[in-house]
């Protein structure tokens, strides 16, 4: 009796067992339906809110295993160019020394050449490119990436973003299509595009690694500069500056610029212009011959949580105002100290480096939105903005050095050595105008405007533009007569 019971209790766990199992794998291979469906939900959901509309022009970009590249390279290696820029580079300090002078006579000046890439945006030959690759070019030439060379023009350049634009005589060439790089976002994959070697143009992928990136290359090179670049892992060497960064559809979203390297050679980070800020200035440089440099009228740093603290703020967040310009936009409108700027045209900005981008797509005469944060509570204005000089005004700079009557030249080393100076433009060339009516000849090196240090000759059109029309401005100027240098300070009428 005994032992009947004791196996009736084991078949019956047995089978208590054999049915749990039954009912879990029933379960469980249900669930693992359901989460599927939930996953292929979620992701479709997030492409289609996604502000990348342009993917749908390419189903290849819905799934991310099937990824390719070929619809974005094909749609845009075309427009990318070699750029050549010739021009002449002073012989080595070693063969300018006093002595060699008087050995050998004055070293000549030999002929160089640099290499970059550059990007067609209009089909009768508008390029745009790095201003470092054609920065002391003589002469400029482009290979389009089917072998036809041009001789290019400089339209204009703009230290401040490290562009310029160039322009060929053609028509019915193959240009890119603008993106939008305020949509692009982190982890987005991007190809650069170049044409550093002229062996056609070249693609590497990557990703969108982080944007709004300072890393203050710019400031020797201008007095305004905008560093917001857009940062990649792409693959980019020096040949390639100047060239596309563009998305998977193709669009142009920047201009490859930069690499951090120890050893000169990509090493993971390059860097891109966004193409927001190329448009306004390749838009300003071919309407006016020169960017229109709008400005807000304040100050600002990054705001950190130490600051956020001392100012009891609710949140970390927005540019936090440091200074107010006196008579300028922000002061107009009522802008205060500590005032947190948060967007600008509903355009978060958390960094300097995101608003001085946002601000650089407009001109002076514009108006902005914009909203603050002042004791936690947000407000809104509208601000006018100014140029450097307080107006809204648009400033064409190359009037004044036409008004002067003369071009100028850089000094080499050993004319710095002759007029034992760190500084200043000679004469090269004078006609008629309000230079040689004050009295002033070739040869002249003017070495300070209104007592003003002049390193180059954007420094001249800076301080004459701020004077304006009309304005009686003081040069000093040297020249070397005999066994004397002379230096000589003159009263200049701007008219």
């Amino acid at each position: 009796m005994k032992a009947r019971t004791f196996i009736g209790n084991i078949a019956i766990a047995f089978l208590s067992a054999l049915l749990a199992v039954i009912v879990y794998s029933n379960y469980f291979n249900d669930q693992i339906k359901t989460d599927e469906g939930l996953e292929k939900q979620q992701t479709l959901s997030l492409l289609e809110d996604s502000n990348q509309v342009n993917y749908s022009q390419n189903p290849q970009i819905q799934n991310s295993q099937n990824l390719d590249f070929t619809f974005a390279a094909e749609k845009s290696i075309n427009t990318v160019v070699h750029v050549t820029s010739t021009y002449n580079l002073q012989n080595n300090d070693n063969y300018s020394s006093p002595l060699y002078e008087w050995l050998f006579g004055e070293a000549q000046k030999q002929p160089s050449v640099s290499f970059g890439s550059g990007v067609i945006i209009s089909e009768d030959g508008y390029i745009v490119t790095n201003f470092h690759v054609i920065e002391k070019s003589s002469e400029i030439q482009v290979v389009l990436n089917d072998k036809r060379t041009f001789k290019a023009e400089l339209v204009g350049k703009d230290p401040g973003t490290d562009l310029a634009v160039l322009k060929v005589e053609s028509s019915g060439l193959p240009f890119i299509t603008f993106g939008n790089s305020d949509i692009l976002k982190v982890g987005e994959w991007v190809l650069a595009i170049g044409n550093p070697f002229n062996l056609t143009s070249t693609v590497t992928a990557g990703i969108v690694s982080a944007k709004a990136r300072n890393i203050n290359i710019l400031r020797g090179q201008s007095q305004y500069p905008i560093e917001s670049f857009i940062q990649t892992d792409a693959a980019v060497n020096r040949g390639n500056s100047g060239g596309a960064l563009v998305n998977l559809n193709g669009d142009l979203v920047g201009i490859n610029s930069a690499i951090i390297s120890p050893s000169g050679s990509y090493s993971g980070y390059s860097f891109a212009i966004p193409i927001n800020i190329v448009k306004k200035v390749v838009a300003d440089v071919i309407k006016y011959g020169e960017v229109q440099r709008a400005v807000l009228g304040v100050q600002i740093i990054n705001l950190d949580n130490e600051k956020a603290d001392e100012l009891n703020l609710d949140k970390i967040e927005g540019v936090l105002v440091q200074q107010i310009t006196e008579n300028g936009a922000a002061e107009e409108v009522g802008l205060k100290v500590d005032d947190v700027i948060l967007d600008i045209n509903n355009t978060k900005v958390n960094s300097a480096a995101e608003l001085t981008e946002q601000i650089g797509k407009y001109r002076p005469g514009e108006t902005i939105s914009l909203t603050i944060k002042r004791n936690n509570k947000k407000k809104q204005f509208e601000v006018l903005l100014r140029n450097m000089h307080g107006n809204t005004k648009i400033l064409k700079t190359e009037e004044y050095l036409s008004i002067l009557g003369a071009s100028f030249k850089q000094l080499n080393d050993s004319e710095k050595r002759t007029f034992d100076v760190k500084n200043g433009v000679k004469i090269a060339e004078l006609k008629d105008g309000a230079l040689k009516q004050a009295g002033l000849k070739e040869g002249h090196v003017i070495t300070r405007i209104e007592n003003e240090k002049i390193f180059q000759i954007d420094d001249i059109k800076k301080i004459l533009s701020e004077k304006g029309k009309g304005a009686v401005v003081e040069f000093e100027a040297m020249y070397s007569g005999n066994r004397y240098i002379y230096v000589y300070k003159y009263k200049v009428k701007i008219e």
